[in-house]
């Protein structure tokens, strides 16, 4: 007989439960649960460099003295993210959890099942650059740089359709310059359905000029209608570049964007002031919500920030657990965050949450 079966019943409910346990207690320190561990991140200041690159450049012509020029000591604009850990077994999710700065949250959240990991990673990153392009668009328009329009959507069966790209830049119609949308409804005043327009598109630096037979469209009148999304958008003769591409996601569209119009404008927008914050941005200057707004808070303040930058629609969140020493500020536009960063810098207290 075999040592066990030699034992008592007690004995072998012994044995059997503790081996139970001890498979227990290693399938929940190595076994990753369905949840992740979302945390404080790292955090950038716009304003300044990371491994020896400005994180906020300009190439081309007519750039503005200021944007080569160092920021005040102490001055700071910076951008603020969460930290995401996946593949966290039970034991190792539990401890993070029990320090009070870590959350767990359903994979599913964060990485869709119909999604592959490499895609979400793609999705982020595209994101990111699209926060990109609207905070050097919401920038520029701020800035009052002049208007140009491009070609948006083309929709299948346009007139414009495998003629026009998009992207393309308008530059006129029938010789008639374009600029904004008042200038391309102007070229084509007078014209009519069935006519032939030539369009001169600025694409890839080359002009490129396209025969467009125009179509007819009840909404805009009895005028020809080139059937596409015209975007407008302000143009500056350099390009601006944001050396973060390790980020993903929209939410620094805010910070970006003022950190852009720090380095183009002589004023110092910070005064001086550890500032960080959050949120996306449209091309109009509108900042949108976020997630992760009070892990974001712990972020900024653990790396000496005493002014936050809080979208209006995360301030209800935001307010229920303020680190000690921030000052929270809400903004729900561009010129919210401009206003409020004036305020501070003469010593005053702009609207908080």
């Amino acid at each position: 007989m075999s040592w066990f079966s030699r034992m008592t019943v007690r004995g072998r409910t012994v044995v059997v439960g503790s081996m139970l346990t001890a498979a227990l207690l290693l399938a929940a320190a190595a076994i990753p649960i369905p949840y992740v561990a979302v945390g404080p991140g790292v955090t950038y200041n716009t304003l300044g460099s990371v491994d020896g690159t400005a994180v906020i450049s300009f190439s081309g012509q007519d750039i503005p003295p200021s944007a080569t020029q160092d920021s005040p000591d102490g001055g700071h604009l910076n951008m603020t993210t969460i930290s995401i850990t996946d593949n966290v077994p039970l034991f190792e999710a539990l401890g993070l959890w029990a320090t009070g700065r870590y959350a767990l949250a359903p994979r599913e959240d964060y990485f869709p099942p119909d999604k592959t990991v490499d895609q979400v990673k793609e999705q982020d990153a595209q994101a990111f650059r699209d926060s990109q392009s609207n905070a050097e668009i919401a920038s520029l328009r701020y800035l009052g740089y002049p208007n140009v329009t491009y070609v948006g959507e083309i929709p299948d069966g346009s007139p414009s359709a495998g003629l026009l790209q998009p992207q393309d830049q308008i530059v006129d119609v029938n010789g008639t310059p374009v600029t904004d949308f008042a200038s391309l409804q102007a070229a084509l005043t007078g014209s009519t359905p069935g006519q032939v327009v030539s369009v001169t598109v600025l694409r890839n630096e080359e002009q490129v000029t396209e025969k467009v037979t125009l179509g007819s469209n009840p909404q805009v009148g009895t005028q020809g209608f080139l059937g596409i999304g015209a975007v407008e958008r302000p143009v500056a003769p350099f390009t601006t570049t944001i050396a973060l591409e390790r980020i993903g996601g929209p939410s620094a569209g805010l910070m970006f964007t003022l950190g852009i119009i720090d380095k183009l404008t002589p004023d110092d927008l910070t005064g001086g002031r550890f500032i960080a914050g959050t949120g996306t941005i449209d091309p109009d200057g509108n900042v949108g919500p976020i997630g992760g707004v009070l892990l974001k808070l712990i972020t900024a303040r653990d790396a000496g920030a005493t002014v936050f930058l809080v979208p209006a629609d995360n301030c209800a969140e935001a307010m229920t657990q303020i680190p000690e020493g921030l000052q929270l500020v809400k903004v729900a536009t561009l010129t919210d965050a401009m206003s409020a960063l004036r305020t501070l810098k003469a010593g005053g207290d702009p609207p908080g949450c």
